[in-house]
């Protein structure tokens, strides 16, 4: 059973012409060549699979971040084809009405071309700010498969992993500020998916999933913040969909197993989650499904024909 990673599926849009995406065109091309190669396990063959350890061959299909493009062109998609999807959401940025500071990078080096971005962002960011630059995971493991040039990685690395996260929130305030990100391309309105797209996604047998509150890495938190993260994730779309979730799923911000921390799968197991996806590059085995619940692998979309940015 492999399961598959998506985040940004839509068209090129000229306002962002360095944006990293999956044009519309090519998900639908890989949806046909998982289709043949493979086929896609059934919902319920799935979850059922958690109590059987049998692990069904076919692909499951898991996308991440909540964005608005999910239900424009991803749901609608798969509601033709009648397939079914695993949307993970964070629920921060409704709650301070204010777009995530890892999507807010995504909009910046979107627009920007990312040497341009590094050299503003070296004269704002003191070295005390990166106060996990040393961490040797964090350099090795990070942003491999990626098709990034030095300044563009060295940049997402450095605001993604290195920062302290007090400090975060103010360096891209001061980037958006310099590079002048119009207010209207910054409204959570129109980033991510709204409250009634994801009750309608719901109601017709999505899988909704929690992606954490603010996205951070759960790695550079403490368990208290860890268990928040968790909890008011949860609590926040069961109060969007008006009802207690019957399966609680969750996927680690970013991915890998430097991500997360033994402990924080067992939160989640404590807090009743039934899943949650890691970032490893094969196919989930009868071993995960018993043993390792709460890390399972995950494949990115890039990995398989037609999964590749254009730009």
């Amino acid at each position: 059973m492999k399961a598959i990673m998506y985040h940004y599926v839509r068209p090129y849009d000229k306002e962002l012409p360095y944006f990293k995406n999956l044009d519309f065109t090519d998900f639908q091309k890989q949806l046909d060549y998982f289709e043949k190669e493979f086929g896609f396990v059934n919902q319920e063959e799935f979850l059922d699979s958690f109590e059987t350890g049998h692990a069904p061959k076919g692909v499951v299909l898991t996308f991440d971040d909540g964005l608005s493009c999910h239900h424009r062109y991803v749901y609608e998609e798969l509601s033709k084809r009648k397939l079914w999807g695993i949307f993970y959401v964070s629920t921060g940025m409704y709650e301070i009405n204010k777009i995530l500071d890892v999507h807010r990078t995504h909009i910046l080096l979107g627009k920007i071309k990312g040497e341009e971005l590094f050299n503003v962002l070296k004269k704002i960011v003191d070295d005390n700010f990166l106060v996990d630059s040393h961490k040797k995971e964090f350099n090795l493991f990070t942003y491999t498969r990626q098709n990034n040039d030095d300044y563009t990685r060295d940049f997402k690395r450095i605001l993604n992993y290195y920062i302290d996260y007090s400090k975060r929130e103010k360096v891209i305030d001061s980037l958006i500020e310099y590079f002048q990100i119009p207010e209207s391309e910054l409204k959570v309105e129109n980033f991510y998916l709204k409250h009634s797209e994801i009750i309608e996604m719901h109601k017709n047998r999505m899988i909704i999933g929690s992606h954490s509150s603010s996205h951070k890495l759960m790695s550079k938190l403490s368990i208290e913040d860890q268990e928040k993260e968790i909890i008011s994730s949860f609590d926040y779309i069961e109060r969007i969909l008006g009802e207690k979730l019957k399966t609680k799923t969750f996927c680690y911000p970013y991915g890998g197993f430097h991500s997360f921390q033994p402990e924080t799968e067992e939160l989640l197991a404590k807090n009743g989650c039934k899943f949650s996806f890691n970032v490893e590059q094969r196919d989930i085995e009868t071993k995960d499904l018993k043993f390792q619940s709460q890390a399972l692998p995950r494949f990115d979309c890039n990995q398989f024909p037609f999964g590749k940015c254009k730009q």
